[in-house]
């Protein structure tokens, strides 16, 4: 059990955090972005933050990065072949993911659903 577990973790590292996954869906949706196109899709995340998560993802060969050596210097960021073999996980992960949501409407109502999650999200984040 150990070992799946530690091979969970390793997918799992590459997938969590709010902003991996937000990148994924841009990249795999619009094949190749500059940074300030990414930049631009998500208005909410830092340069620097930006940076990070993109690193992240080239360490794992996610992401390719495509320095052009010209004035101004130029950076593209498209996904790998490797990254490539994502695209069913996430797949079903986003179809999971609207049937929970439909799950939740059902259960609780759609407003109802959707208020019980923010005041959860707001209580972790110490609101």
């Amino acid at each position: 059990m150990n070992d799946g577990g530690c091979k969970i973790e390793t997918a799992l590292e590459i997938l969590v955090g709010k902003w991996k996954p937000v990148i994924l869906f841009h990249l795999f949706g619009n094949g190749t972005m500059r940074f300030s196109e990414l930049q631009r899709a998500m208005p909410d995340i830092s340069k620097k933050m930006l940076t990070s998560q993109l690193r992240e993802l080239e360490y794992h060969d996610i992401v390719h990065r495509e320095v052009y050596r010209q004035i101004p210097p130029k950076v593209e960021y498209s996904i790998t072949e490797y990254g490539a073999k994502m695209t069913p996980l996430l797949q079903a992960i986003g179809n999971w993911g609207m049937a929970h949501v439909q799950h939740l409407n059902e259960l609780y109502g759609a407003d109802r659903a959707v208020e019980i999650f923010e005041t959860k999200e707001n209580k972790l984040a110490g609101k």
